[in-house]
């Protein structure tokens, strides 16, 4: 345990005196009447769940998004793109950019990308293609 999480804890003792340490409170390997319960209702249990393809199994392919630039900030080297479907505005960085250029990310333009994690694992656009218009 860290400084602040026992400054924490220590404020915490003070409004509730009976507030037990965790490293004093020793660990039950036995499981109780709530823990029995929840695994009867399968909370937990991942074998009767269906297998999701994850993008580091061989059958995975990342579905393509289709959006719109609703912002781009050049001296920073993000933006924001709306997806067609409605939902939340989504983060990309420059450097997930494969198509196009930097001067193409305009409010407006119509961009195809793949959904994925940032660094921080928030939800973020890879991928960036800056779609062609119409011939």
């Amino acid at each position: 345990m860290n400084a602040r999480q026992k400054r924490l804890f220590e404020e915490a003792r003070r409004k509730n005196p009976d507030l037990k340490m965790p490293a004093e409170a020793g660990k039950s390997t036995e499981l109780t009447e709530d823990d029995l319960a929840l695994l009867k209702q399968g909370v937990g249990d991942k074998s009767t769940r269906p297998q999701s393809q994850s993008p580091s199994s061989p059958d995975y392919q990342a579905q393509d998004q289709t959006g719109s630039v609703v912002t781009y900030f050049e001296e920073k080297g993000f933006g924001f793109l709306r997806p067609d479907d409605g939902t939340r505005d989504v983060f990309f960085h420059i450097s997930r950019l494969v198509e196009g250029s930097a001067t193409d990310l305009r409010p407006g333009t119509r961009v195809t990308y793949q959904l994925g994690m940032d660094r921080t694992g928030k939800m973020a656009a890879s991928s960036v293609r800056v779609a062609t218009p119409p011939a």
